[in-house]
C-alpha cells in the first residue's frame, strides 16, 4: 500500500491479477444488426473517433444498434493519465483536424440524428486547452441541423474555455466528477480534483450573459473504486450546491489490466437506491444502473429535466436563462 492511500484501495491490488468474473447483472450487448453497421460505415468513412471505441464503453453494441454515438474529438490521445480510462495517453495528442465539426455534423445528418453529445480527450498541450475547437463543433453541428440537441462532455474548463464553449450554444454542459472526493488522488490524473471539477459545473450553472440559453448541468459518478456510501451521498450534496440538475450513476469496468482493478460490483438494488436519493436531494434527472455512463440514455434524461418544456421549446431550443 502506498503512503496516504487508504484501507483496502483499489490501488493496492496487483495490476497483475486476473479479471475477476463480472457478476450475473452485468450483461454487455454485442454489436449487431444492420443499424450498428450503418454507423461504423458512417464513422469509418468520415476519419471520426467515438469514446464508444477508444473508452471501450459497455454500451457500445446498445448504442450503435439504435444509431447512435458519442463523437470524441481533439484526437484519440488523452495528455492526462486516469487509472480507470481505456483512453490513449501521450504528452502530446494529435494534430487537430479543422474540418472535424464539419464531419461530425454531415455524419450526423446521415444518421438523422437530433441528439448528439460530444466529448474529448484532454488537451492541456494546446491554447485554451481545445477550447475553441469544441466550440466550432458545436456550432458546426447547430448551423447545418439547427434543431439537433448537443450535450458537451468537457475537460475541466474555466473562466474564458468555458465560455467559448457556452458562447456555442450547447443544451448540456457535462462534467464528470468522476468518484468521490476521498478517491480522487487514487483514480484520476494528478491535475484532475474534485474542486476543479465543482468549479467547472458551478460556472456552467452560474453563466449569464454568454448566450440566451443556460445550458443544463451534468455530471457522473462511477462506483465500484471503494468509496462508502456516506462518501456518495456527500459528493451528490455538493453537485447538488454546484447547481447539476442531471446525475448519472454507473458501475466501474476494468477495461483491461493497465487500470485499476474493481473493488465491488454495486447490485442493481443498490443502484435503484442511490438513484432514488440522488432525486430527493434535488437532481431534476438521475440514470442510476451498472451499466449507465454519462452520454446512455442522454437524450431521455434531458428531456426528463425539462418537464415543463413545450413541444415547440424542445424543437427550437427555447429555454429561459
Amino acid at each position: 500500500m502506498k503512503p496516504g492511500e487508504p484501507p483496502d484501495s483499489p490501488l493496492s491490488a496487483s495490476p497483475e491479477e486476473p479479471l475477476p468474473p463480472k457478476p450475473g447483472w452485468i450483461r454487455v450487448r454485442a454489436p449487431a444488426g444492420e443499424a450498428w453497421k450503418r454507423v461504423d460505415s458512417v464513422l469509418s468513412r468520415r476519419g471520426l473517433h467515438t469514446v464508444c471505441d477508444e473508452a471501450r464503453c459497455p454500451n457500445k453494441g446498445e448504442c450503435w444498434g439504435l444509431e447512435t454515438a458519442t463523437f470524441m474529438i481533439l484526437g484519440d490521445l488523452c495528455t492526462r493519465s486516469c487509472r480507470f480510462c481505456a483512453v490513449g495517453t501521450s504528452r502530446e495528442g494529435r494534430p487537430v483536424r479543422e474540418e472535424e465539426g464539419l464531419e461530425i455534423a454531415a455524419a450526423a445528418e446521415e444518421l438523422a440524428l437530433d441528439y448528439v453529445v460530444l466529448t474529448s480527450v484532454d488537451r492541456d498541450d494546446l491554447a485554451l486547452r481545445g477550447a475553441d475547437h469544441f466550440a466550432r463543433c458545436i456550432r458546426s453541428i447547430k448551423e447545418r441541423i439547427p434543431a439537433c440537441r448537443v450535450e458537451a462532455l468537457i475537460p475541466d474548463y474555466y473562466g474564458e474555455e468555458l465560455e467559448r464553449v457556452i458562447r456555442a450554444g450547447p443544451d448540456v454542459i457535462a462534467h464528470n466528477v468522476e468518484t468521490v472526493r476521498l478517491l480522487q488522488g487514487l483514480v484520476r490524473d494528478r491535475r484532475s480534483d474534485f474542486d476543479k471539477s465543482l468549479r467547472t459545473l458551478r460556472e456552467t450553472a452560474q453563466s449569464t450573459g454568454v448566450q440566451v440559453r443556460r445550458p443544463l448541468v451534468k455530471s457522473s459518478i462511477l462506483l465500484g473504486f471503494g468509496e462508502t456510501e456516506e462518501e456518495l451521498f456527500s459528493a451528490m450534496d455538493e453537485l447538488v450546491e454546484a447547481g447539476v440538475k442531471i446525475l448519472v450513476l454507473g458501475q466501474y469496468l476494468r477495461p483491461s489490466k493497465n487500470q485499476i482493478p474493481v473493488a465491488e460490483y454495486v447490485s442493481p438494488e443498490s443502484f435503484a437506491r442511490y438513484g432514488e436519493a440522488a432525486r430527493e436531494k434535488g437532481f431534476t434527472s438521475v440514470v442510476s444502473a451498472p451499466l449507465a455512463r454519462t452520454s446512455y440514455h442522454a437524450k431521455k434524461s434531458h428531456a426528463a429535466a425539462c418537464p415543463g418544456m413545450s413541444r415547440q421549446e424542445r424543437h427550437h431550443g427555447v429555454r429561459p436563462g
